[in-house]
């Protein structure tokens, strides 16, 4: 479903002598319909970075991203943008937390121009385990648990193709990791829906993926596969 060909990202700094700092080399990577696929690094491995360039969110330097065949161009934009959807380590940087949960939950139907109801948008908060009276709450109410499931909920609003995971479990106690953990699971049995999940914790990783990349200092060094019969 998506390809990476030799992407790469360089950063460039200092004003007089300029220099360059390699975030990532060459990398490829594939990832099947409905398949789970662990990115396992260390801090500054270049992990969020890739995972940006696939998202949409940073250009690559050089390199090339196809998704169902066809290379993409940024900005992303329709469909593509909708069909690969990110969410962060860190829930409380998805919301503005002057808003209710209702109006951040509603955001991307806005966005997007998707028609709602009532009905759809609580089924929506029944899949991550929220209930109709967190609607009305503000986001510092809610906790770092539940403020991960809001996030996610939003990304499933968007019915993705590939939701790329950013340690979606590293700050969240070891009760609300479980719980995002198992709603993943159960999302991807009903959907079909790829993950791209990005951990340092090779124990989440093994559990969840099917396969894993290892990445070290913005190169792809290796690929371990995992069987869960």
């Amino acid at each position: 479903m998506l390809t990476t060909h030799n992407l790469s990202k360089t950063y460039s700094s200092g004003m007089l002598l300029r220099q360059s700092t390699h975030a990532l080399k060459d990398v490829n990577l594939r990832i099947g319909r409905g398949e789970t696929v662990g990115l396992f690094g260390e801090s500054g491995s270049g992990k969020t970075t890739l995972a940006n360039l696939i998202a949409g969110a940073l250009e690559p330097t050089r390199g090339e991203i196809f998704f169902h065949g066809q290379r993409v161009r940024m900005p992303y934009r329709g469909a593509l943008r909708r069909s690969i959807q990110m969410l962060y380590q860190h829930p409380e940087t998805a919301f503005d937390p002057c808003w209710s949960l209702k109006k951040s939950i509603l955001e991307p139907f806005r966005l997007h121009k998707i028609p709602w109801t009532e009905a759809q948008i609580r089924e929506l908060l029944g899949q991550v385990g929220l209930y109709e009276e967190h609607l009305s709450r503000n986001l510092r109410a809610l906790s770092g648990g539940e403020l991960q499931r809001a996030a996610l909920a939003r990304v499933m609003a968007m019915e993705p193709e590939l939701i790329l995971l950013d340690e979606p479990t590293s700050m969240l106690d070891s009760i609300s990791q479980a719980q995002v953990l198992s709603i993943l699971k159960r999302y991807q049995q009903q959907h079909g829906t790829a993950y791209l999940l990005i951990s340092h914790d090779k124990q989440v990783i093994r559990h969840l993926c099917d396969r894993c990349y290892i990445l070290e200092k913005g190169v792809l060094t290796g690929e371990e596969r995992y069987n869960h019969e």
